[in-house]
């Protein structure tokens, strides 16, 4: 007499749950990638612990110290000061992201009312004077010599000090010069050509103040290795039989 089918042991969709397949095989499926959030794939997001936020405060400190020193007052109304260098360095040490919000954090406090800027300026106001292309190209400064140590020293293990020196006046090239010289533009009413000669005057002190920055970090990252970029590691050759 045929007897019914133990409803415990099959599951409809036709594998046992007592954990094998009719096949003999386990039952046992695995999460599909994105089968608990919706069906996207979420990346991890590095998360800043109390060292990172600690190095953010002290470097935006430091940009801060610098930018208190007196500084050299040019023709154009933007005096020559340890600014840029103080940036540069932070970008180089911290990384594209820290970097970008320890001077983001400077240029923030600046502007709710600290007199951190150059002649211990603060506020709004800055926003209206020819200097400010200059300060408001930190933030992406440091963000981009970050990017561009990080990648670089990734791939070349030699002549650090070359790299970062090159990373940093690339940067000043790319985004420091041209912001400073479209808020000349704007806040000074500067022709270009007008613009751009008062620019020239800043670009030996760069190329000094870039050598500096380079040197500094060459030493911070022999202090602390864990500051530097990893090595990307080199491809395996193959050997042959």
């Amino acid at each position: 007499m045929p007897t019914a089918p133990d409803p415990a042991a099959t599951s409809p969709s036709g594998t046992s749950l007592s954990g094998t397949s009719p096949s003999g095989l386990p039952g046992h499926r695995e999460a599909e990638p994105g089968a608990n959030d919706g069906g996207r794939r979420r990346s991890p997001r590095p998360r800043w612990g109390a060292a990172d936020l600690s190095y953010i405060a002290v470097f935006a400190a430091l940009i801060a110290a610098f930018s208190l020193i007196p500084g050299i007052p040019l023709a154009a109304g933007v005096p020559i000061t340890l600014q840029t260098l103080a940036v540069i360095l932070t970008g180089m040490v911290l990384g594209p992201a820290r970097g970008a919000a320890a001077a983001g954090l400077y240029v923030a406090a600046g502007l709710a009312g600290l007199p951190v800027f150059s002649g211990f300026t603060s506020g709004i106001g800055v926003l209206a004077r020819p200097s400010a292309g200059y300060l408001l190209s930190f933030p992406l400064a440091a963000l981009l010599v970050g990017l561009l140590v990080r990648v670089l020293l990734s791939r070349i293990r030699r002549a650090r000090f070359a790299v970062l020196f090159t990373a940093g006046l690339g940067t000043s090239f790319l985004v420091v010069h041209p912001l400073g010289i479209a808020g000349l533009m704007l806040n000074a009413k500067l022709s270009f050509p007008a613009a751009l000669t008062a620019d020239i005057a800043f670009w030996p002190g760069d190329v000094l103040k870039n050598l500096a920055a380079a040197a500094v970090a060459v030493s911070v990252f022999a202090a602390f290795p864990k500051l530097a970029p990893a090595a990307k590691p080199r491809p395996k050759q193959a050997h042959g039989a």
